[in-house]
């Protein structure tokens, strides 16, 4: 089933021209717009399925410096600093609160590598507290445990998935800006070597900038303009209880579970990091590059089944601009839930926390977490093809990350000074060689 979603009414008409299409609203996407749409460029945001329907509504919600990428952690500091100034900003409410969140753990290795990360954001200014076993234990009195230690972020916070893509989008048309639902992007033109249209199903958009911020799509969207963009998914399981349980952390991570307060009072339960990975012709072609990754992560990993070959965002077949696409056949990837994982979650949440086992489970979905070889996303122009910016590969990160990443595309497209470094997020550096260059597989 899917996750909960707040629905919204859009822009019916698409205009016949543009200064910038961005491609998909997801968090990343509506963020762009919005930012463009307040610097007054006239952009149209256009999305296959609904707004924020896909893995921006599916996460939990976490907006975090803790134990961010290096790369990372500059965009999660300003992101965090933008989420807190959107209800001003545009008199809607996202969800976000800075809650902090709480880590334990009974590991000593785990305890020493967030006190290294503690140390390492201590020298960039992030400021993150190291838990002795009282304070540990007083954290997480609802466990009913001892714990040896953990950590608490009081900077982070979180965001209600349900809600807060909807209301930007909503935000990105009272800045002047259009959006456009079930309205499926099928390929770009281009005239002079730069893009010069967006094909979609209900027309085309002259404009001179198209972004790609199609989640798990952009791999194979790509390939259909002879780029080659390194990209994997995995197939993650998530379960929320109905509200009342009272006295719980807003968000904790432990080993075994990880839980976050929902916009509704009841909890999203999750294990961090076990997910399915479903074959695919896209996992196959760029296997060799995410060996290391999932390498790294095989205890979490378990392999998956068709599911991913069903859903066809991850395909490497050629398509049509006057055709039926793959996106309009799939409007929202809404894959089975691996219901094993999902017991496993709620009997693990509930021995860890008892009060839960009052809760009834309210929600049950699934979604794929797409990811790039070294896990940091790709945000950037595409040198061979002017005008196309990709934006993708958010690797699980893109939620709490999506304002920073959002602002500073738009940046790159006005010429602004950036809000952060961007050359960290260069798409070249995946596969220098391979950019620009027709696929060969």
């Amino acid at each position: 089933m899917p996750a909960p979603l707040m629905k919204i009414q859009t822009t019916p008409n698409l205009p016949p021209e543009a200064d910038v299409v961005v491609i998909g609203a997801g968090v990343v996407g509506v963020f762009t717009a919005y930012y463009l749409a307040r610097d007054g460029l006239k952009v149209a945001l256009i999305e296959k399925g609904l707004v924020g329907a896909e893995q921006s509504s599916r996460n939990w919600g976490w907006c975090r410096q803790q134990n961010r990428d290096a790369r990372e952690l500059p965009m999660a500091t300003k992101s965090l600093d933008l989420w807190e100034k959107l209800a001003e900003e545009t008199g809607e409410d996202t969800g976000f609160r800075r809650c902090g969140l709480l880590y334990l753990s009974q590991d000593e290795n785990e305890l020493a590598g967030w006190a290294k990360w503690r140390d390492f954001a201590k020298s960039v200014g992030v400021t993150t507290h190291m838990l002795s076993q009282r304070e540990a234990t007083e954290h997480g009195r609802a466990t009913g445990q001892v714990w040896k230690g953990g950590v608490f972020s009081p900077s982070d916070g979180t965001a209600d998935p349900s809600r807060a893509v909807p209301v930007m989008a909503r935000a990105v048309m009272s800045a002047g800006g259009t959006v456009h639902q079930n309205c499926a992007a099928r390929g770009i033109e281009v005239s002079a070597g730069r893009v010069s249209a967006v094909v979609t199903e209900k027309g085309t958009i002259r404009t001179r900038v198209a972004v790609m911020a199609g989640g798990a799509w952009a791999s194979s969207f790509c390939h259909q303009l002879g780029l080659r963009f390194p990209q994997a998914s995995v197939r993650a399981s998530i379960l929320a209880v109905a509200p009342g349980a009272n006295d719980l952390p807003d968000a904790l991570h432990t080993a075994k579970i990880s839980m976050t307060r929902r916009g509704n009072g009841g909890y999203t339960l999750a294990i961090s990091g076990r997910a399915r990975v479903d074959p695919t012709p896209q996992q196959f072609r760029f296997g060799r590059e995410f060996l290391p990754m999932f390498a790294r992560r095989w205890r979490s990993l378990a392999p998956g089944g068709l599911e991913g070959w069903r859903q066809g965002h991850e395909n490497l077949g050629k398509w049509r601009l006057d055709g039926v696409t793959p996106m309009e056949k799939t409007r929202i990837l809404d894959p089975k839930p691996d219901m094993k994982q999902i017991r496993l979650t709620h009997s693990r949440a509930c021995d860890l926390i008892p009060s839960l086992r009052q809760m009834p489970i309210s929600d049950v979905w699934a979604g794929y977490i797409d990811s790039t070889p070294d896990g940091v996303p790709a945000i950037g122009e595409i040198e061979n093809l002017p005008g196309f910016i990709l934006a993708a590969g958010f690797s699980g990160h893109g939620f709490g990350i999506g304002p920073g990443a959002g602002h500073l595309v738009a940046d790159l497209i006005t010429g602004k000074p950036p809000i952060v470094d961007p050359r960290p997020y260069r798409p070249e550096r995946l596969s220098t060689s391979a950019w620009g260059r027709v696929a060969d597989f």
